[in-house]
């Protein structure tokens, strides 16, 4: 951790030097002297309290470790408990600083590929939807400001304290003078003030320790900030990303489309920072307590999920990519009866839909084609389509690694559960060696991916850590379902494109055979559960 400590004392010394000269230029370029006073008095600030807890950090690392031999287990019980100081210290300056912090450390949340576990586990505790919240006072300036009242006079009854917090807004339970129970997400005031002044704090952190180590190199989050976060921001814009994502449902999956839902938009009361909904009842999908008591079967439900993401990514092209558990709930299919086992159908409610990915014909084919490589222990499928996203002949198999968390061996292993994540204690050390051995890697492979595909791993990241929740590690029926829609994606892609008869005929020798070959992994599937559940019944008791 050395070159922490570097990064750490070069990077104090630097903000306050830079923090001036930023300020000083915003202002004498700025057409809108107000906002970049604003802005200067934010910026020099939280760089500064980004510097002290950059150097706390690195010297915490450089004085626990000093003189504790590599591998020793003393070694490893400090460090232990080092990182759990650290990702506490990065935790309060996500909180202290707010905002675009806050979507930070969500996303380090899901980097089990990159980061230490205390660091995820502790992102994931406290940052889906338990941030700061914004007073009572601040949330009725905003219905001021943008519908012209308070919130008690536009609504019969509205909660002034929210039922969730996140990092770019709030929501309260509402009901309408109809009777009709809302929820109501207000965006929190200071997003408008400290969005920019986050943008330019996080480009300098990241620009700065990019010139001293050229290896850490993250760039590309700044472009990403930049082209997502006024999209966050417009919550007319994230109405109408629901609307169309259900849209896709019913037009291209109708064969799921009652077991996705979002919930109704009113319109009428809804603005670019305000926005009003049907309220929904249900449990987070990592509620597994509360799952269970409303019969909903976790292995369906876990299935349901990956169906729902996999129908998104390779045929809408228009993908949710924040799917993280706060973001999803679960409800008994309305239209559904109970077994009589008790059991209720699932239907998946997808929440907060600001963030949204399109992915082009080619990227969504070449994306289809790279996981059903991964499925079927493809290598040179793995090869040749990891190069066509980006990846490049020399990291594929990095890449492969990233997004299904098994070493290349396993990757290219021909048994049917051969990318099953377990969950258990030994897998976690194992994936948390590699991440340390190639951190660097990894860090180029980041670099070359294509914005687009980046947000694909951030999804498929949340969605790990969801069926993890779920499962306690993955199933094989969730690889089952990504190598169906996977493949089925393709073989329509190849149908559009064919343009002879010889070609068509082609395509649909093709399909067959897939067809074959999942019927015979469905066939082992059910064996494979049948002996599970002839095992399970044969336990003493």
């Amino acid at each position: 951790m050395a070159w922490l400590w570097r990064a750490g004392a070069k990077f104090s010394l630097v903000a306050s030097a830079v923090g001036g000269g930023v300020t000083t230029a915003l202002i004498a370029t700025s057409d809108d002297p107000e906002t970049a006073l604003k802005l200067c008095a934010t910026v020099p600030h939280r760089l500064f309290r980004d510097a002290v807890t950059a150097a706390n950090i690195a010297f915490d690392y450089e004085y626990s470790l000093w003189g504790l031999p590599e591998g020793s287990i003393e070694r490893e019980r400090i460090k232990h408990e080092v990182h759990l100081r650290s990702a506490q210290k990065l935790q309060d300056l996500c909180f202290k600083n707010g905002g675009v912090y806050i979507k930070l450390g969500q996303h380090l949340g899901q980097l089990e590929y990159l980061v230490p576990q205390e660091y995820v586990q502790t992102m994931r505790e406290s940052m889906l939807n338990k941030c700061p919240v914004s007073s009572y006072e601040q949330v009725c300036n905003v219905f001021k400001k943008e519908l012209g009242d308070t919130p008690d006079k536009i609504f019969s009854e509205f909660d002034p304290v929210p039922i969730a917090s996140a990092s770019l807004a709030q929501v309260h339970v509402a009901r309408m003078h109809d009777g009709q129970k809302v929820a109501v997400k207000v965006q929190h005031t200071h997003m408008t003030d400290t969005a920019a002044a986050d943008h330019a704090t996080v480009e300098l952190v990241v620009n700065t320790l990019h010139r001293f180590f050229p290896s850490f190199d993250y760039r590309w989050l700044i472009d990403e900030i930049s082209e997502s976060l006024p999209k966050e921001l417009d919550f007319l814009t994230e109405a109408k990303n629901s609307e169309r994502c259900l849209g896709n449902f019913h037009k291209l999956s109708p064969h799921i489309a009652n077991y996705v839902y979002a919930p109704k938009v009113y319109w009428n009361l809804s603005t670019s920072k305000l926005l009003t909904m049907e309220f929904m009842d249900g449990a987070y999908v990592n509620d597994v307590k509360t799952i269970q008591k409303l019969g909903i079967n976790l292995h369906e439900l876990s299935t349901l999920v990956s169906q729902t993401f996999a129908e998104m990514m390779f045929k809408h092209g228009f993908v949710h990519c924040d799917p993280h558990a706060a973001n999803l709930l679960v409800r008994p299919l309305p239209s559904s009866k109970a077994s009589i086992w008790g059991r209720r159908k699932p239907q998946l409610i997808l929440l907060d839909h600001g963030l949204y990915k399109e992915l082009d014909f080619q990227t969504r084919t070449n994306y289809a084609s790279l996981w059903k490589g991964l499925v079927f222990a493809d290598a040179n499928a793995i090869k040749e389509y990891s190069a066509k996203l980006g990846a490049g002949e020399d990291l594929y198999a990095l890449f492969a690694g990233v997004l299904t968390m098994r070493p290349w061996n396993r990757v290219v292993d021909p048994s049917m559960d051969h990318l099953v994540i377990q969950g258990n204690e030994s897998e976690r050390l194992e994936l948390q060696m590699y991440a340390s051995q190639y951190f660097h890697q990894i860090s180029e492979l980041l670099r070359r991916l294509p914005r687009v595909i980046l947000l694909m791993l951030k999804t498929n990241d949340c969605l790990r850590a969801v069926n993890n929740s779920l499962l306690q590690g993955s199933s094989l029926e969730t690889f089952f379902i990504i190598g169906k829609v996977s493949s089925e994606a393709v073989i329509e892609a190849k149908m559009l494109k064919s343009k002879s008869l010889l070609t068509w005929l082609n395509v649909k020798l093709d399909k067959i055979l897939l067809e074959v070959r999942l019927w015979g992994m469905q066939v082992a599937l059910w064996l494979l559960q049948l002996r599970k559940a002839l095992s399970w019944s044969n336990q003493p008791f």
